[in-house]
C-alpha cells in the first residue's frame, strides 16, 4: 500500500497534532507500508528520527495559515496524481485538507476550533468556514479522536455518522509516568527553577478559547481561601490574545506566585507534571484533552472544566467544574488541595484510566481504516 502523509499542519511534531503524527510514524511497518511524507520545506528533518526511512518531499516554501489554504486548493490535486499513491493521509483534516483529492483520502479531525474560531471579518478565515464542511464531506473516512468531536462533524459538517470512526489518541507511558518526590523545594529543568508546591496547566496561552484569565482568578479565589504556598505555572507559548492572560497575571494580587515559562521543551513536559501537586485544565473546547491523560499518567490528580470532549476523556477520574464560573474552579482546586484521601483517590483513579489509551492501540485502528478503503 503506497499513502502520502501531508504534514502541512502539523507544527514540526511540536504541537498534540504533531506528538500525534510522530507517534504514528515510529508505528508504521515499512514493510507493509510504502509512506511518502510532504509538507513545508522547513519541516524536512522534522520527523527524520520517528521515521528515518520515509521520503519527506518538500512542496512550499512560504509559510502561514493561507499558503497553506491556497497550497492545497491549487497544487495539491495535481502534485497528488503525480505521486500514484493508494491513498492520502491527512493527520490534521481540521486544519489543513483540499478541496478535492484524485486518490482517496482519510482525515483526522482533531478539533473543530477552525469552524468556531472563523472570525467573520477575516476573509481568509470566512472562507475556510465556507469550504471546510465541504472538504470533510469529501473524504473517504475521517478518524475522530473522540464522540464529541465526531458529533460535531455529524452536526456542523454534515458527515454522515457512517462515515466517521472514533479512534482516541494514546498516551507515552514510557514518558508519562508517576516520578519519585524528593524533600527539595526546587525542581530544576533547565533552563527553569520551579519552586514547589505548584500547579499546572500547560496550553498555549489563547484567549479565550483555553481560559487562562478565569484560572488566573480562581487561583486568586483559592490563595485567599487557603494561604497555603502553591504557585501557578502556566506553560505554553503565547498566542491568540495572550496579551490578555499576561495583562489578567499582572493585575493579580498573586502575579508573584503566577509563572509563565514561554514555550516548553516537550521532553522535558513529563518532568513537569510529575512535579506538580495538581493539574488544572480550565479550557472552554477541548477535542481531546491530551492535558489530562499527560497529567493522569504522571499521578498528578486533575481538575478540569465539564466542557468538550475533557469528560469523555477524564471520566470519572477527574473533578469538574464549570468552565465559565470562577468561584466553582476555585472551589474544586481548594477540594483537591485539602482534601487529602481525597487526593489519592483521585490520583489512583487517574493513573488507572491512563492505561486505557494507547499509541499502539491508535496507530493500529489507523492502518486497519487505511487497508479497508484501499482493499490493500
Amino acid at each position: 500500500m503506497k499513502i502520502g502523509i501531508d504534514t502541512f499542519a502539523c507544527d514540526g511534531g511540536k504541537s498534540a497534532v504533531g506528538v500525534y503524527l510522530t507517534q504514528l510514524l515510529k508505528r508504521i511497518p515499512p514493510s507493509e507500508v510504502n509512506a511518502e511524507l510532504f509538507g513545508w520545506d522547513f519541516d524536512q528533518f522534522a520527523y527524520s528520527e520517528a521515521a528515518p526511512d520515509l521520503e519527506f518531499i518538500a512542496r512550499c516554501s512560504i509559510n502561514g495559515k493561507t499558503a497553506n489554504h491556497l497550497w492545497h486548493i491549487a497544487r495539491y490535486p495535481k502534485f497528488a496524481q503525480s505521486r500514484d499513491w493508494d491513498a492520502c493521509f491527512f493527520p490534521a483534516a481540521h486544519k489543513s485538507l483540499p478541496y478535492k483529492s484524485p486518490c482517496l483520502s482519510v482525515g483526522v479531525v482533531h478539533d473543530m476550533a477552525p469552524w468556531w474560531n472563523a472570525s467573520k471579518t477575516d476573509r481568509i478565515a470566512a472562507l475556510v468556514r465556507f469550504l471546510l464542511p465541504n472538504a470533510l464531506r469529501r473524504l473517504d473516512r475521517i478518524i475522530a479522536v473522540s464522540g464529541w468531536v465526531k458529533q460535531e462533524l455529524v452536526d456542523l459538517a454534515g458527515v454522515k455518522e457512517s462515515r466517521i470512526d472514533v479512534v482516541p489518541n494514546g498516551i507515552d507511558l514510557t514518558a508519562f509516568y508517576p516520578r519519585p518526590r524528593n524533600e527539595e523545594s526546587v525542581l530544576l529543568i533547565q533552563p527553569f527553577s520551579f519552586r514547589r508546591p505548584y500547579m499546572l496547566y500547560a496550553s498555549r496561552l489563547e484567549h479565550p478559547l483555553k481560559n487562562h484569565v478565569r484560572l488566573i482568578e480562581a487561583f486568586g479565589i483559592f490563595k485567599e481561601r487557603t494561604n497555603y504556598p502553591h504557585r501557578l505555572v502556566l506553560a505554553g507559548a503565547d498566542s491568540n490574545g495572550a496579551d490578555k492572560v499576561h495583562e489578567a497575571a499582572q493585575a493579580s494580587k498573586y502575579r508573584n506566585d503566577i509563572f509563565f515559562t514561554g514555550h516548553f521543551p516537550s521532553t522535558s513536559l513529563p518532568e513537569l507534571y510529575a512535579g506538580a501537586d495538581l493539574a488544572v485544565i480550565p479550557s472552554m473546547y477541548e477535542g481531546f484533552g491530551t492535558g489530562v491523560l499527560e497529567a493522569m499518567a504522571s499521578g498528578v490528580p486533575v481538575v478540569c472544566a465539564r466542557a468538550g470532549s475533557l469528560p469523555e476523556t477524564a471520566e470519572h477520574a477527574a473533578l469538574y467544574f464549570d468552565p465559565k464560573n470562577c468561584e466553582d474552579m476555585a472551589d474544586r482546586m481548594v477540594t483537591m488541595i485539602t482534601n487529602r484521601e481525597f487526593y489519592r483517590e483521585c490520583r489512583g483513579l487517574g493513573l488507572e484510566r491512563a492505561q486505557a489509551f494507547s499509541w499502539d492501540r491508535c496507530a493500529e485502528a489507523t492502518l486497519k481504516i487505511m487497508h479497508d478503503i484501499t482493499g490493500k
